[in-house]
């Protein structure tokens, strides 16, 4: 059986979607957890729904991409529950910026590395020190995207920065390595959350056509990164690191194959224009 009971767990951008997902599943696995979330609202909501699953809970107003406001949560965090076992850095955001490369501005590129990348440097490096204060199993699990595995046209910023925490993952795997603090990431197809809702943004007439365009059928849900995390940060991972699981359904396999209504594969389009209604 899967018990964190005695672990502490840091969750960034825990309010909603796949950070939520991720800390009400440690929370039911008997992990105390701390949230950083930016959005008031979603700060209530989660601190109310842990309060009634009996978690030992932590959840803080906290922009992550801000050194001081980090810091601060992390002394909180050290004071209330004495280090941490657990970090998932989870924020992330591609901002609305889809277009061609040369319309895209100096300030939507600061933009993006602040929620994509950087906040990833600023919490994992406060973080460490509380790390390092645990025993036996300290992971860290990165959040990035499939988008940093394959080509993405109209959003080459957010994909270049998502293939950075690959890297970021990788290297810090291999530097935390000997004092057995582990660094994995979870890199989701398209997902159903409150910030991007596939099956809204397929047209109508195409929805029923999903189910052949990624190969186990539907997009991802939140609880299909929860479980990824949930293997990463338990003793079943305990010789793993360094490496990024796929969520994807099989899309990235699939390598732009796709299944026609009667059943068959191509790699040709199958809808007339792009599919999306936006």
């Amino acid at each position: 059986m899967i018990s964190f009971a005695g672990k502490t767990a840091l969750v960034t951008g825990g309010g909603a979607g796949i950070g939520r997902a991720i800390a009400e599943a440690l929370g039911k696995l008997g992990a105390r957890v701390a949230i950083a979330e930016i959005d008031p609202a979603r700060v209530e909501a989660v601190r109310a729904a842990l309060d009634g699953s009996g978690v030992e809970a932590l959840v803080s107003a906290t922009d992550v991409r801000d050194v001081a406001q980090v810091e601060t949560l992390m002394s909180q965090i050290d004071q209330r529950f004495g280090g941490l076992d657990i970090v998932v850095n989870n924020v992330g955001d591609f901002l609305g910026v889809v277009k061609p490369f040369d319309s895209t501005t100096e300030a939507e590129w600061d933009a993006l590395y602040a929620v994509n990348l950087r906040h990833m440097f600023i919490v994992t490096r406060a973080a460490l020190p509380l790390l390092r204060k645990g025993g036996q199993g300290r992971s860290i699990i990165n959040i990035s995207t499939i988008e940093a595995f394959r080509g993405i046209p109209m959003c080459p910023i957010y994909s270049a920065f998502k293939a950075g925490v690959t890297g970021f993952t990788k290297s810090m795997a291999l530097e935390l390595a000997p004092e057995g603090i582990r660094v994995n990431a979870i890199a989701p197809e398209t997902t159903e959350t409150e910030q991007v809702k596939p099956s809204q943004f397929v047209k109508p007439q195409y929805r029923e056509h999903v189910q052949r365009w990624i190969p186990l059928g539907r997009f991802g849900e939140p609880r299909d990164a929860a479980g990824c995390a949930i293997f990463l940060a338990s003793e079943l991972s305990a010789w793993v690191t360094g490496v990024t699981i796929h969520m994807d359904g099989g899309a990235l396999a699939a390598g732009g194959f796709y299944r026609t209504p009667e059943g068959r594969w191509t790699n040709t389009p199958v809808v007339s224009d792009s599919g999306f209604g936006f």
